[in-house]
C-alpha cells in the first residue's frame, strides 16, 4: 500500500507523515524528542537524516522501526490495526509541546482501566492546564476522547 491507512486520519495527529504516507514511507520511534523536530516546511517530524517519523506508536499501531530509513520490515496492516502497541511509561509524561498534548492525552487514556476513565480525564486536565491555555487543553480532550471513548 503506498497511501495511509484509512483509520490513521482519525487515529494519528494531524502532523504525522502517516496521514499522507503509507506503511513503510516513515520510521517510527517510542516518543517524541529534540532528535525528531516538527519541521512546518515539510508538514511533520522528520529525523537528522531528514527521514518522515512519527513518534507515537501506539497512535499509528506500529511498533518503534526504521522502516523507511533502514528498510525494516513493516508488520502485517491486519495485525497492527488488531494489536495496538501500548503506551510507553515515557509516553505518560507531560509534554513540553503543544504539539504533543494529544498523544499524551491517548496515552493517558489507553492507560486508565474502565472504571478510572472519568478519574484519568479530569487529572489529566488539570496536570495539562499547568502548562498549557485552557481552551487548548480542552480542544485537544474533545478530539481525543470523542475517538478514544469509541474504541472502548
Amino acid at each position: 500500500m503506498d497511501g495511509p491507512l484509512p483509520q490513521w486520519c482519525d487515529d494519528t495527529c494531524s502532523v504525522c507523515p502517516a496521514q499522507e504516507l503509507g506503511p513503510g514511507r516513515f520510521d517510527v520511534v517510542a516518543r517524541p524528542s529534540q532528535d525528531f523536530a516538527y519541521r512546518p516546511e515539510v508538514g511533520w517530524r522528520v529525523g537528522p537524516d531528514g527521514t518522515a517519523v512519527c513518534v507515537h506508536p501506539y497512535r499509528v499501531g506500529m511498533p518503534p522501526g526504521r522502516y523507511a530509513s533502514a528498510g525494516t520490515p513493516v508488520p502485517s496492516t491486519r495485525e497492527a490495526t488488531r494489536t495496538l502497541p501500548a503506551p510507553t511509561a515515557e509516553a505518560l509524561k507531560l509534554p513540553e509541546h503543544l504539539d504533543d498534548l494529544e498523544g499524551w492525552l491517548v496515552a493517558v487514556l489507553r492507560t486508565a482501566a474502565e472504571d478510572e476513565i472519568f478519574g484519568a480525564v479530569a487529572r489529566a486536565e488539570r496536570q495539562a492546564g499547568e502548562r498549557f491555555a485552557p481552551g487548548a487543553v480542552v480542544s485537544a480532550l474533545r478530539r481525543v476522547l470523542s475517538r478514544e471513548l469509541a474504541r472502548r
